[in-house]
């Protein structure tokens, strides 16, 4: 099955429109046999279901004001704390993060993992469950850009490489 190294977590909430972009593409993900996690907005399910792969991407929905509605950024390990803390935010909450960064420190294997998040920028928070335009045309990219991350353990990270 493809991706059985790695896990892919889905932040989100389907029901706040754009929040629901990760559990979107994780579901295409899971379709094609990917290792699939949603979370929804509780990233401490993690803790229970985490087996010891050696890759983590999480895929979330991001509110920033210098990316247009349906970009998508890659950050990875340290980037990801520092990025999201200082330019970027959740489109829930911080929680997020900082509830990686503890369960980080208390599972050494998701310590040593090489962890991964693709962020898409939402242009709409609010009840429903569309997808606005631009964050419905970014799924199909979102998916092969984890594709690639979840794809192979050899994958060397570089700027270049962002979608």
């Amino acid at each position: 099955m493809a991706g059985e190294k790695a896990l892919i977590l889905c932040l989100g909430n389907e029901l706040m429109k754009d929040d629901g972009v990760g559990l979107r593409a994780g579901r295409i993900l899971a379709e094609k046999g990917y290792n699939v996690l949603e979370v929804g907005t509780d990233i401490f399910l993690l803790q229970n279901h985490y087996k010891g792969e050696g890759r983590l991407v999480i895929i979330d929905a991001i509110l920033s004001d210098k990316l247009r509605p349906g970009e998508i950024i890659h950050l990875q390990g340290g980037e990801i704390f520092e990025k999201l803390k200082a330019e970027i935010r959740s489109a829930h909450f911080m929680g997020a993060v900082e509830g990686l960064r503890l369960l980080m420190k208390l599972d050494e294997r998701l310590a040593e993992a090489d962890v991964h998040f693709v962020g898409v920028a939402a242009k709409e928070i609010d009840l429903g469950m569309e997808l606005s335009e631009e964050v419905e045309r970014a799924v199909p990219k979102v998916v092969e850009l984890v594709e690639k991350l979840a794809g192979t353990q050899t994958f060397i990270y570089s700027p270049a490489n962002r979608g």
